[in-house]
């Protein structure tokens, strides 16, 4: 998942020497009959790194004077465009300094606002909390100068009328475009009145988006367990609860509440724990329930139907008939796997209550879903999470894994020591790395900063995410290249005195995901920080990070990442081969569980009023569509959906869509050999250098020679064969 979205940055153009040594790697991949090998000479390398990284030193008073300085420059930046005659109005006279403000003003904006989520100073993340509202209300305000669009869409049409104005720069063109239907859809065009109306709606949920973070961020419940009802939690996990006179404190983060839901034997247990995480932040229903009716008043007033045709008009899925025909049409496919899975279920834990002399009722509940999974891995497929986790200490899978970045996409991760001045981060726990491209062997090419926090702390952002932190670009004034940094927030469990952090596979997967996410962002290479990275549209956004999740589940990967925390073996063959067995047990299940999310998504954004009763759809589509029984207990899951305040809105499912292509591309071009250096950099430059800098489905065409298909896609889902 990619961080809620962020405006923009600034560079820090310091120059500092670094010094590391580039080991003898050797690069072999088999593709087809092939056997090609590559080798990196030793060397020392000791360059000057072309940019110094953020610099993470505000204070809460800082944090609110940059954000006002900052806004300063941007409304006397409008001030001075809308006073443009329009005669006067030209590409150079215009665009070029819009671009260059919001190219240097980015990195400082998403980085004022990234200390909300990731800041263990409660201060500092109240600061930057108001300084996020600060920038949210001035973009709303300068998204709406009349005089500002007039003098761009002047521009607009003068690059219309005489392409050649932009002759060899279709990234140029495109910015253009982008920024001046930028301000169309804000509902430039339309009467004062209506601007005013919209101005004013757009701020109630900018705060109501923000209010939704902060409630999750901040939340500190949890719920008491004994001992005895944590029976089958393993102890390991048990241990590091917070112990309150007899009983046990089980948040909500991640590392706490999923081993509950996995292992806890006793049903009443998994449901506390279950409908407790369900109704967290219970303020955040309203929230989200008002929000909708806003979303669909503003969507009125900017002339479309619905919320849901406004955000998709500029999307790949262009309209909401094309997303409820894919979204239907594969709920119609599961639906028959996804009855027979929860047969075999059923039976399963029939038989479990009869071992265990307990009364059947014949009903499998949400909270007994992620228990029967695990047990059935466990009992029929031999994949026990624990011990496979034994084999996954978080330091050497971390380091396997970006050596697999450095084959494929040809690359080199230098981790910047606590020692090195260069060291600057916002947490103690934080890994900061330097990124280097090393087709040039000779003079290997910096890619931008890396920072990886990895465990939950209070007050931190509670799930997995990547967040751009700056975008690259290239300086308008000077013509020099401005590196990206990017960072991974995640909530893994931390090392204990008797053993290293191990990862679960599932938590392997999700690294690579958010990484894959990462890699974007340092890979993006575009003139223009609006196009960086990850700044494509949102319902392709995910595609590289789902590609790279399939890494996972190949059998030499898994071999490469693994190495057992005591005797440093990897992974054996038969553990290997249970696990990419289970890959898909229960798939059908799972996938349903997403349509839930993305149809519940849907039917609240393709509501006229957005008048709709929230809590029955919720519950009601959860039993209807992920064939989970609610068990009369009615929650409001949606309150911690955090998707759908945090930039999915209409967009959940992008997850699904996405994935098509993303099965597509390794099917096509990697299955057969993850490793194949010739088609990693060929998807790098291909997919992710580009950015958002062109249209997604031409970059798919250039890569897979025709136009990609759903076949891999459908086979994943255990629909065709």
């Amino acid at each position: 998942m990619l961080g809620p979205a962020f405006r923009s940055l600034i560079t820090f153009p310091l120059k500092s020497k670094v010094s590391f040594l580039i080991s003898t790697a050797v690069l072999t991949t088999a593709g087809s009959s092939l056997y090609r090998q590559y080798q990196l000479r030793n060397f020392n390398m000791a360059s000057q790194v072309p940019q110094s990284p953020l610099n993470w030193n505000h204070t809460p008073e800082l944090i609110l004077s940059e954000t006002d300085r900052l806004i300063k420059e941007g409304r006397a930046l409008d001030d001075l465009i809308g006073s443009i005659k329009l005669q006067d109005a030209t590409i150079g006279s215009v665009i070029k300094p819009y671009a260059d403000l919001e190219n240097r003003q980015a990195a400082l904006i998403n980085q004022l606002s990234f200390y909300q989520h990731v800041s263990p100073s409660k201060e500092i993340r109240d600061s930057s909390n108001k300084s996020d509202a600060k920038f949210r209300a001035f973009s709303i305000e300068s998204g709406l100068r009349e005089d500002v669009y007039k003098v761009i869409h002047k521009v607009y049409e003068d690059v219309k009328k005489d392409p050649s104005l932009v002759k060899d720069d279709p990234e140029t063109l495109r910015f253009i475009e982008k920024i001046d239907r930028q301000y169309k859809r804000n509902g430039l065009g339309l009467p004062a009145e209506t601007r005013s109306k919209v101005k004013e709606l757009q701020q109630k949920l900018s705060t109501l988006s923000l209010d939704f973070s902060k409630n999750l961020g901040e939340n500190t419940e949890y719920i008491l367990f004994t001992e005895k009802q944590l029976e089958g939690v393993p102890k390991d996990v048990v241990n590091q609860f917070e112990k309150v006179e007899d009983k046990y404190k089980m948040t909500f983060k991640y590392p706490d509440l999923f081993p509950v839901l996995k292992y806890a034997k006793d049903p009443k247990t998994r449901e506390a724990a279950f409908v407790g995480d369900q109704n967290k932040a219970p303020e955040n229903a309203d929230i989200l329930i008002e929000a909708v009716k806003l979303r669909a008043q503003l969507a009125q007033l900017l002339e479309y139907k619905d919320f849901s045709e406004y955000i998709l008009d500029d999307r790949m899925a262009k309209t909401p008939k094309t997303v409820m025909n894919f979204l239907t049409d594969l709920k119609t496919k599961l639906r028959p796997l996804g009855e027979n899975e929860l047969k075999s279920l059923k039976s399963l834990k029939e038989r479990d209550y009869k071992e265990r002399a307990l009364q059947y009722d014949g009903r499998y509940y949400v909270w007994d879903h992620r228990f029967y999974h695990t047990m059935m891995l466990e009992k029929d497929y031999k994949v026990d999470e624990a011990t496979i986790a034994e084999y996954f200490p978080m330091q050497h899978t971390i380091e396997q894994m970006l050596s697999i970045y450095e084959i494929i996409f040809n690359l080199k991760f230098v981790e910047i020591s606590k020692e090195n001045k260069l060291y600057n981060t916002w947490h103690e726990e934080v890994k900061q790395f330097a990124v280097w491209k090393l087709d040039n062997k000779e003079k290997p090419e910096f890619a931008g900063y890396i920072y990886f926090d990895l465990h939950s702390r209070p007050g931190k952002y509670g799930h997995a995410a990547n967040f751009g932190l700056s975008p690259g670009y290239t300086d308008i004034q000077t013509g020099k290249r401005v590196y990206p940094s990017t960072s991974l927030v995640c909530n893994f469990t931390k090392d204990t005195k008797n053993k290293p952090a191990l990862l679960k596979h599932d938590e392997v997967v999700t690294f690579f995901h958010e990484l894959g996410h990462g890699i974007h962002d340092l890979l993006g290479k575009t003139k223009f920080s609006r196009f960086s990275g990850t700044a494509v549209h949102w319902d392709f956004v995910e595609m590289p990070s789902q590609f790279l999740e399939n890494f996972c589940w190949d059998k030499g990967i898994l071999k490469k990442l693994s190495s057992h925390y005591l005797t440093q073996k990897s992974l054996p063959d038969d553990l290997i081969q249970s696990l990419i067995r289970s890959k898909n047990v229960n798939g059908a299940l799972f996938n349903l569980r997403q349509l839930h999310f993305g149809l519940f998504d849907m039917a609240l954004h393709t509501s006229v009023d957005g008048k709709v009763d929230m809590y029955k759809l919720w519950n009601d589509m959860r039993e209807e569509i992920a064939l989970v029984d609610n068990g009369g207990v009615v929650t409001k899951g949606f309150g911690s959906f955090g998707h759908l305040m945090g930039g999915y809105a209409s967009g959940y499912y992008g997850y699904l869509w996405s994935l098509a292509f993303a099965q597509d591309i390794y099917y096509t071009k990697f299955k057969a050999d993850p490793l194949n250096v010739k088609s990693g950099l060929e998807y790098r430059d291909k997919i992710l250098c580009r950015g958002g800098s062109g249209e997604e489905m031409d970059y798919l065409v250039d890569l897979l020679g025709r136009k990609p298909n759903s076949e891999a896609f459908l086979k994943e889902l255990g629909i065709s064969d």
